[in-house]
């Protein structure tokens, strides 16, 4: 007995020590590379040449549509994976919190809304905007409610999303009346309409009227009330807002004074309060500049600037918990305006949409200095307008 029990020890150990070596070696071996992620591409289908990238270099797109590109999670590497056709146009995205569905604005004078069901990639549907020219789409968190920005005709819209992510015609369509359009405007033009990051108010942005305008959404009717606005600086044309991680301090691209305003934000009440303007390091050259989009990291210590006309990526350092940004330095994009620009989801890679130059360029995102560094070739997509990139 006592012998048995010696000789289960010593196998005991022996099979621990065999153990320990295999896992000595299998430590010096290289982790596994990790799958590729997914990057869906909108643009401007309609222009010559546009619609999906084929990523040959060639500028030809496989059809019109929403392309579809594979990219290495290290290096950035972009590689064709497909289109999903019969969708034009479609130069803004937006995927359901749950993942299953994409939703594309097709950005037409008759402005319509484009469904799309991500496990087949089947079109589930076509609503319209109940406006011309839809340049913005967005999700509200509860996945209940789809809101769309239509530029030309100065009016943001909600529809109701059902359980298969499908959509109705819209429940609402407020058109931005006052105050009047701005200097050089003959119009209002909603830019973007967004939800605040508690989910209790929808802002939307106007360029032509240069005002921001906060709504309160029915979670029932899928109504909008307006609650409050904020006018910028005559001709400030603003177009983009993005919220830092915190959600006290809101920062906003301005496309026509070419100028960054910090917005404090009262959660509270929804209201904003701009600050002085910024610049966007794009200095006072004879090239005329056009911020598009501004995003900020999901640690809020850096934020980027898409500059359109000097064509380059402004690093920001956020400072004050939020209350300020510091231009670090402007990069280079390799393309020509850029009008979208996305984080992979752990933000260590960051594309750019090129629309003149019909490309995605990609960079590396350092997380501890959130410098920019270029990664490989670009990617051609003809039209190139928006990157929605996931895992």
């Amino acid at each position: 007995m006592p012998e048995r029990h010696a000789s289960g020890r010593r196998g005991l150990l022996t099979g621990l020590a065999g153990l320990a070596a295999g896992a000595a070696l299998g430590a010096g071996k290289p982790p596994a590379p990790a799958p590729p992620g997914l990057v869906f591409i909108g643009a401007y289908t309609s222009v010559r040449g546009g619609g999906a990238g084929s990523g040959t270099g060639t500028g030809a797109g496989p059809g019109v549509g929403i392309g579809l590109v594979s990219y290495d999670r290290r290096t950035g590497r972009m590689t064709a994976a497909g289109v999903i056709e019969g969708v034009p146009d479609p130069s803004y995205l937006a995927l359901h919190p749950r993942g299953h569905t994409l939703y594309a604005v097709n950005e037409q004078q008759n402005g319509t809304v484009t469904a799309v069901r991500l496990a087949d990639r089947r079109i589930l549907g076509t609503r319209t905007t109940g406006g011309a020219l839809p340049c913005h789409v967005s999700v509200h968190p509860s996945g209940r409610w789809l809101l769309t920005a239509n530029y030309f005709s100065g009016s943001v819209a909600v529809h109701p999303i059902d359980a298969t992510g499908g959509l109705a015609e819209p429940s609402d369509v407020v058109p931005h009346l006052v105050p009047p359009p701005g200097p050089g405007q003959e119009s209002a033009h909603a830019h973007q309409i967004i939800t605040s990051p508690d989910g209790r108010f929808v802002l939307a942005v106007d360029l032509g009227n240069d005002t921001v305008y906060t709504y309160r959404l029915d979670p029932t009717a899928g109504r909008l009330t307006r609650i409050a606005h904020v006018s910028l600086a005559p001709g400030a044309g603003p177009r983009h807002l993005t919220f830092h991680p915190r959600g006290k301090f809101a920062y906003l691209a301005n496309e026509l004074d070419n100028t960054v305003v910090v917005c404090a934000y009262d959660p509270a009440t929804g209201d904003l309060s701009p600050g002085p303007a910024r610049p966007t390091g794009s200095g006072t050259g004879g090239t005329r500049n056009y911020p598009a989009q501004i995003l900020v990291g999901k640690s809020g210590r850096f934020a980027y600037l898409a500059n359109r006309g000097h064509n380059s990526i402004a690093r920001y350092a956020v400072e004050a918990s939020g209350a300020r940004l510091r231009l670090l330095n402007t990069v280079p994009v390799r393309g020509d305006f850029p009008r979208h620009i996305a984080f992979s989801p752990d933000e260590r890679l960051l594309f750019a949409a090129n629309q003149r130059s019909g490309s995605v360029t990609v960079f590396r995102a350092d997380p501890g200095s959130g410098r920019l560094t270029l990664s490989g070739a670009s990617y051609t997509a003809p039209g190139a307008a928006c990157t929605l990139v996931r895992f």
